[in-house]
């Protein structure tokens, strides 16, 4: 404890703060998938549809790799100089591959990505394309100005070759093909040459017989043949070369025009699937790279394009006869290549199905339990039939996998519309798909909705009460109607910077609504009620805030009497001897007390002092009044908390009592 003093003189002069959200898919515009491929260069594409491989031959670095339809590398055949066109026997139990550099046909097991055999086709021949017809292997062989027809017979116990087929040789070896809806012939087309060259062989007596030959056929076949195909038919030729701008086609039996494949600059690709539809492809650096038309369509069905396959921003080109159907025409393979030669295989899943954009438009914001419409359009190239309808499904808290709403009917303009009442709040998504149809992609589109949940009545009472210093209080909270969620959360925060907010009491209200909990205050105290909200109801919050007064208690000693006057007990000090004041106050860091001493003139109490005393560090102070102090005066005195003016804010302002006393001679 510590004594202070106040001088009598001083301290006994009398003084006076939707738009609507709609997200668009279709089915994919680029591939529905791509890998990057170990190769360096391309030169053949085959698919074998019974072990689901897709072969790529790599000429510069003389090797076949095979993939299954995922892209994965499954298997690679090395050592094969020069390999350049693929054949796939009838029963897809053997690959056939032209390996120029070796001067012999390579052949590999198509189960186990080996090879198996070896057949030389002579000293210099160079082979470098492939054929099956007519119970031989053809193949194009030859260099500069020595291109010329080879068959590889391996019918009897050993294999026989036989050279020199065309006697009007071609340029350099001939890109061949043959179809099984023309046995026993084969087509043959001199490679970058303009014009295009173009040969028809019967073959079906075991030795190639010209049958048809068009230089410059139907004075539009352009230049630079890159690929050819036999469709399955066994009617046409059709031909990607670097000009015209389209896929021509020629009829075998005269090789005279009999139509057309509208695609873009620099064909280099032809490949046609069992049933006729064509897919055909461009080296288009700027424009869509696959085209795929129905059989004798002359506009696409589909387009692709080809995007950097490594992240840059220039597109990927289509390589040279880099198309693949696979046979029952569930998927086409595309090999491509960027500026930097990393190559590319990219797998279409149903490709020539014609694209389907879907649209799904709702509110941005709507409440919940009130009804909404989705609405949107459904739109493709190919048209739909009646009684179209796409599935609608509803995600959100309470169905966070999805829950199916049913159909809406898509209209003769492609519009649908669908209502629902959304019955949970917050963020509800709804999925409109198509599923496609023969001729159709699928398709699906989302558009999400904020919702909003219905607002509940949380109290919280005794907000801005005052209690005694320690008192015990129960608070309250009282909860509305809600959902599932019944449970409140009571924190309390302490003022002052040393307590904090602490989490006082967690459960279910009871059948009334209500949750209690018991505190004693010994400080102002923020209380926070806290309802987290379920799917159906908002989170709500509310305060209450209460006082906690200091506790204080003082005294005076010295005098030398007590007695009752003016309704007061009074104590008498005798003018020489100094009274002596004592407080003790709950003590908190840095607290002051005010003392206030008043005199009693002209009928009212007046204010004769006030100070601000720091409290000890135990909360208690003395103070003494010294001097010469006015005699038959009645004068009163006490310590008071006043809330921030103390020099803190962690108790409401609490006064004491006044202690009465008179000073005499």
């Amino acid at each position: 404890m510590r004594t202070r003093t106040l001088t009598a003189a001083t301290a006994l002069a009398v003084l006076f703060g939707s738009t609507a959200l709609a997200l668009t898919s279709a089915a994919p515009a680029l591939a529905d998938s791509s890998t990057l491929l170990p190769v360096t260069s391309t030169g053949d594409v085959v698919v074998d549809g019974v072990h689901q491989r897709v072969f790529i031959s790599d000429p510069k670095s003389g090797k076949v790799v095979a993939t299954d339809y995922s892209g994965t590398v499954v298997g690679t055949v090395e050592s094969l100089p020069g390999v350049r066109g693929l054949e796939l026997s009838a029963d897809s139990g053997t690959l056939y591959a032209a390996v120029a550099g070796a001067n012999a046909i390579a052949a590999i097991d198509t189960a186990t990505a080996t090879e198996t055999h070896t057949y030389p086709t002579g000293d210099g021949t160079g082979p470098e394309y492939v054929a099956y017809t007519g119970g031989k292997l053809w193949f194009g062989y030859g260099g500069a100005a020595n291109g010329n027809i080879g068959s590889l017979d391996l019918s009897g116990t050993d294999p026989v070759v036989a050279l020199n087929q065309d006697g009007n040789t071609f340029y350099q070896a001939p890109i061949l093909d043959a179809s099984p809806g023309a046995p026993g012939t084969v087509v043959a087309g001199a490679p970058g040459q303009s014009p295009v060259e173009l040969a028809v062989y019967d073959v079906s007596s075991g030795t190639a017989s010209r049958t048809a030959y068009a230089f410059d056929p139907g004075s539009t076949g352009g230049g630079n043949l890159r690929d050819l195909a036999v469709t399955p038919d066994g009617k046409d030729v059709v031909t990607a070369s670097g000009s015209p701008y389209y896929q021509a086609v020629y009829k075998l039996s005269d090789l005279t025009a009999d139509g057309r494949y509208e695609t873009t600059n620099y064909p280099d690709a032809v490949d046609i699937a069992p049933n006729g539809d064509v897919a055909a492809g461009t080296d288009s650096l700027y424009g869509s790279d696959v085209h795929l038309f129905k059989a004798g369509a002359s506009t696409p069905t589909r387009e692709y394009d080809l995007p950097s396959s490594t992240g840059g921003t220039a597109s990927d080109e289509l390589a040279g006869s880099g198309l693949a159907w696979a046979p029952d025409e569930s998927k086409l393979f595309a090999v491509s290549y960027d500026s930097n030669n990393t190559y590319s295989l990219r797998i279409y899943d149903d490709p020539l199905k014609a694209a389907a954009t879907l649209t799904a438009t709702a509110p941005a914001t709507a409440p919940r339990a009130k009804p909404l419409t989705v609405t949107g359009k459904l739109t493709s190239n190919a048209s739909f039939p009646p009684g179209t309808t796409v599935s609608v499904r509803r995600t959100d808290d309470e169905s966070p996998s999805g829950k199916p709403l049913g159909t809406a009917t898509v209209g003769a303009d492609g519009s649908y519309s669908f209502a629902d009442t959304p019955p949970a709040g917050g963020q509800v998504t709804y999925t409109v798909g198509y599923a496609g149809d023969d001729y159709h992609a699928s398709a699906t589109a989302t558009s999400t909705v904020n919702v909003t949940k219905t607002t509940t009545a949380l109290t919280l009472d005794d907000n801005g009460k005052v209690y005694s210093y320690n008192t015990q209080v129960t608070f309250t909270a009282h909860l509305g109607t809600t959902y599932k969620n019944r449970t409140v959360e009571i924190y309390a925060d302490p003022y002052g910077g040393d307590k904090p907010n602490k989490l006082i009491k967690s459960g279910a209200v009871d059948s009334s609504g209500n949750l209690s909990v018991s505190l004693y205050l010994t400080r102002d105290t923020k209380l926070t009620a806290k309802f987290t909200g379920d799917t159906r109801y908002a989170p709500a919050t509310v305060t209450s805030t209460v006082g906690a007064r200091v506790r204080v208690s003082t005294a005076l000693s010295g005098y030398y009497k007590t007695q009752t006057a003016w309704n007061q007990t009074y104590r008498y000090f005798h003018k020489s001897k100094e009274p002596v004041f004592d407080t003790t106050m709950t003590p908190y860091p840095n607290r002051k007390y005010r003392v206030e001493v008043q005199g009693y003139s002209q009928g009212a109490w007046r204010a004769t002092h006030s100070a601000y005393l720091v409290l000890g560090s135990g909360g208690q102070d003395t103070l003494e009044l010294t001097g010469t102090p006015p005699t038959g005066v009645r004068f009163r005195i006490r310590s008071s908390y006043i809330d921030t003016t103390s020099g803190d804010n962690v108790n409401s302002t609490t006064y004491g009592t006044w202690k009465y006393f008179i000073f005499t001679s």
